[in-house]
Formats: structure tokens, sequence, C-alpha cells
């Protein structure tokens, strides 16, 4: 089995041996500074944030409306029980890991290693505050206390961001050359440091609404230095493949759709709908990369989908995207629809191509099965150039450091299409692709500079705050795949303006998700939240500011 970060990916080779010894009086499932081979360990570390970030990024897709959220009451979808998993991968397994990784790999001189557990570990720890607020970090690890103590959020962001600095410090420190036999470093020690920069352009523009003067001295200082990823070589992702079982490999959303009866995750109506039309008369170009459609006919059979005899909500305006986003097929449902599941698994929208290795849509109106399109060998979009430069331009216009948010906004726009169109050329669906494109004149190029055009021309004759909602829509489709950023950017600007809930009153938004079950039950320090409207530190913006 293969998997990788793309650009600075890690490959093992395992080596199996016809015997082994055990010390009776060691616990063989307990990984020690003695007992733990630093290279099995990191590669743990990785594939253990794969799962840890899908953990993370499927209520931030579901919040911000890229996926169907599956209850007619935030507090119903958001409860405590739900952040178990996310909780246990993050403590238990991947800091827990770490926090052994490091010393072994600093005593062995192999900085690299210890560089990238850091890395991964800061972006464990700003996830862990950006989602749940105040958690434990000093008294975390500490095997013989039960009942660790929460840290103030903004200690923790701290924490990270000290991480990130020692991380780079790591990178300077040695040379790929320097790693062991055993691990082959696919790319070099730049990458890493311009993922930890990337990450701290994060860190800084959350921490924007706390301390401007601070985020722009501290931005335009990585501006300066000239060290983001930009290049699509650097995107930071993780890369899946296509093997079914022992193991399998696929990206989890396929895994949870491509099956012989279908079903898994429905896509939301409204993000469909912008993809579709958008207000603009035209399509996205992206859409046949992130959508498949199972039919390309709208239904009429109300046992199939009850809500085309429902009356549009009075509460929806009349911009509002309901029930049926468009006239052509695609199938997902509003947002916080709790109805039944009907007999639509091989007729509701799907996954497409891209991030999850499904499907180009190529007007084939067929149901999905296993192994079709690109087999589930696709990417976790976890830091890519097209987010750095969105980012950039939200820094621009808001905190006025360097450089032009509409040149920022330019460059984002067309990293986004240049890397969607680059992978999909990359999988068994390139043939497809240029097929189904040379059948109907279609000239990918052409849309695409169309396209841009038309965003920057309404971007030039906007408003700063019009601006800003232009900017905002733009990047919440270019994170396809990205709950985590889609979240942040929401509470962040209050942008884009979403779908409202299916019922009037859905109850607050969700601006922190509540405490896992398990950590309440069993820490006797812990307190849970008195509702999800308790805001996380870096988020100053109003109660109500976003729905």
């Amino acid at each position: 089995m293969i998997r990788k970060f793309k650009g600075f990916a890690l490959v093992v080779l395992l080596s199996f041996f016809g015997s082994c010894e055990l010390d009776l009086l060691d616990n063989p499932n307990a990984v020690t500074t003695n007992n733990a081979n630093v290279n099995f360990l990191l590669n743990s570390i990785t594939t253990g944030y794969a799962g840890n970030f899908n953990s993370f990024s499927d209520p931030g897709m579901r919040l911000t409306r890229m996926l169907n959220q599956g209850a007619a009451i935030y507090d119903n979808a958001n409860s405590p029980s739900s952040s178990d998993g996310r909780w246990s991968s993050s403590y238990s397994g991947l800091l827990a890991d770490i926090s052994v990784t490091i010393p072994i790999a600093e005593k062995s001189r192999l900085f690299v290693h210890a560089g990238i557990a850091r890395v991964i570990r800061a972006q464990v720890l700003l996830n862990l505050v950006d989602y749940f607020g105040d958690v434990p970090l000093k008294e975390a690890l500490d095997p013989s206390n039960f009942n660790p103590k929460v840290d103030k959020g903004v200690d923790v962001y701290t924490a990270a961001l000290a991480d990130l600095n020692t991380a780079i410090a790591n990178f300077n420190t040695t040379s790929l050359a320097g790693a062991s036999s055993d691990l082959y470093f696919a790319g070099n020690a730049d990458s890493w440091i311009r993922t930890a920069n990337s990450l701290k352009l994060k860190y800084f523009l959350n921490r924007r609404l706390i301390d401007a003067a601070g985020s722009r001295d501290s931005i335009n200082a990585l501006i300066t230095q000239n060290r983001l990823i930009s290049s699509s070589a650097q995107n930071f992702v993780f890369r899946f493949g296509s093997n079914l079982s022992n193991p399998d490999t696929r990206h989890p959303r396929y895994g949870g759709q491509y099956g012989p009866t279908g079903g898994g995750d429905y896509q939301s109506n409204s993000y469909m709908a912008h993809l579709f039309d958008g207000g603009r008369g035209f399509q996205d170009p992206r859409i046949r990369y992130y959508f498949y459609r199972q039919t390309t006919r709208n239904t009429t059979d109300v046992n199939e989908l009850r809500c085309i005899t429902n009356p549009k909500p009075s509460h929806y305006g009349p911009n509002d995207v309901f029930c049926v986003p468009t006239t052509a097929g695609y199938w997902g449902r509003d947002h916080l629809s709790n109805e039944g599941i009907p007999p639509d698994g091989l007729k509701r929208t799907a996954w497409g191509l891209y991030p999850a290795g499904g499907s180009y849509d190529n007007n084939a109106g067929v149901g999905v099965s296993l192994g079709a399109g690109a087999g589930g060998a696709g990417i976790h979009p976890i830091m890519m150039r097209s987010f750095i430069n969105f980012m950039l331009a939200e820094s621009a216009l808001t905190l006025g450091t360097a450089g032009s948010p509409r040149v920022l906004l330019q460059t984002a726009m067309q990293n986004s299409f240049d890397d969607v169109r680059a992978y999909a050329l990359s999988t068994p669906e390139a043939s497809k692709i240029t097929a189904f494109e040379a059948a109907n004149n279609y000239s990918w190029s052409s849309e695409v500079t169309s396209y841009i055009n038309y965003i920057l021309g309404r971007f030039d004759a906007a408003s700063n705050t019009q601006k800003l909602a232009i900017l905002a829509r733009e990047y919440w489709v270019a994170l396809r795949g990205n709950g985590i950023e889609s979240y942040n950017l929401y509470r962040r600007t209050g942008q884009p303006v979403q779908q409202p809930a299916l019922e009037a009153a859905p109850g607050p938004f969700v601006r922190s998700l509540y405490y896992p079950l398990s950590y309440i039950n069993r820490n006797s320090n812990a307190k849970q939240k008195a509702n999800v409207e308790v805001q996380v530190f870096w988020d100053n913006n109003p109660p109500g500011f976003i729905k």
C-alpha cells in the first residue's frame, strides 16, 4: 500500500521477518522510546492524519453547505457523541505517537522526521482549537493523569505556532540525504518549510479579528520571505489508492458511495446550484469534476423525492434554491433536511472525480459501481496553492497586507482550475474527459477564462464589503473536500451567505462543537459547554452573525 503526501510524501517500505522475540516484561501493545521504529511511527502519523483530517472536515463541510446536514436542528446534527472519534484520533492516536516520535528522531539526528511530526502536530492542535475552543494540552499526555484540565485556546494556538517555527528550524538543520534508507521522501525540505509557513498564514489570518496589527505585520513578513506553497508540486495533499480491501486504500467518500447499491452522502442542493448557475447564467467548469449524476433527469416520483410536492418554505429568499437545484438531474438535499432514506441510492448525485477519485460526469447517467471512475484514488486537499492566494487576497482586502486583492483572487481561481484539471487528467478518466469535450466542441481553457473574467468584472464593480463576499464565495467553491477551512472562513467573514435551514427555527448555528461525550464522562475536570453558541477565542464576531 502506498499512501502519500504529494510533493513531500512518505512511502514506507515494510520488511517482514521470519521470526521475532518479545520481552514478556514489556507490553507488546505499548509504544515506547525503547521499542519504537521512528520510520514506522512517522508512517502511522501521516496516514493517521488523513483519517483525522476527514473526521474534522466532515462537520465543516456540512455546516457550510458543501454536504447535506442530516438533522432538523443544529443540536441534533452536532451532538456530544458525534465527536468521540475525532477526539480520540487526535489525542490517543496522533498526539501520543508524535510525543514519542520527536525525541527519538532528534536523538537519532533525523531532523526531517522531527519536523514533519511537528507540522502534523501543529495542524492537529489548530484543528482542535478551531472546532472545540479550550482543549487539554499541558496535561493531556501525562499517563498518570486521567483528568487533564483544559488550556486556553489562545495558548494552544501559541503552542502550534511554536511547533511550526521549530519544524522550520528542523528542516533547515539537515537535508533529505540524512533520512533513513528505508524511508523515502518524495520532495525536499523546502516543500515542508512552505507547508509550515502556509499553516502560519492560516494561524495569523484566523487571529486577524482579535489582533489586526499583529496579523498584518506577521503576514507581511511571510510574504516578504516568499516561502509559501506556490506551485502544484508543493500542494499539501494526501493521496489515496484504488485497492478495495486488505487494505482498503480508497478515498473514504468514494468507499462510502461507490458500491453495488450506491447511497452515501447527499450533496448540498445549494452548493450544486451555485456551480450549475450561481446567477452567472453559465456553469462552473469544475461541476463535472466535483459531482457525478447517476441520472440526468429530475425525478417526478414523490416516493423518491418527497419535497417535490412541498411548497418552498416561507423563510427562504427569492434566490434560495429549494428541493431541486436544477432541471438536469442534480439530486441532493437542502440544509438540515432530515427526511428518511427513499430508494435513491443509485440516483442521488454522488461525489465526482475530484477530490474523491470517483467518476467524471459525461452525461452517461448510469449508477455508481465498485471500481468506477478513478477507483477511489482521490486526494485530501489539505493545503493547496489556491488556498494560499485566497487567504492572501482576504488579508490584503481586510488588513491591507502586501499584494493586490484582485490579482491574488485571479491567481487563486486559476490555481484551482489548473489543479482540478491536472489531477483529473492524471487519472484513468482522462480519455473519457477528452472524448466528451471533443464530441461537444468544448474548450476547457475558454470556459475557465470566461468564468474568471466574469468574476473579476463583478469584483471590479463591487464595494469592499461586496468584494469580500465575492472572494469568500470563490474560496468556498475551490475548497471542495476541505470543510476545515470553509468552516473557519464562514465564521471569520460571515461569507458566503448560505441557504437557510429547512426549518425556520433550527436553533443557533454551531460556533464550536460540543466536547465529546467520552471526554465529559471520563474526565472529572471536564465541563460541557452550555450550548454550541460558545465561540472559539479568535471568533469575536457577534452572536447570530451566521446561521
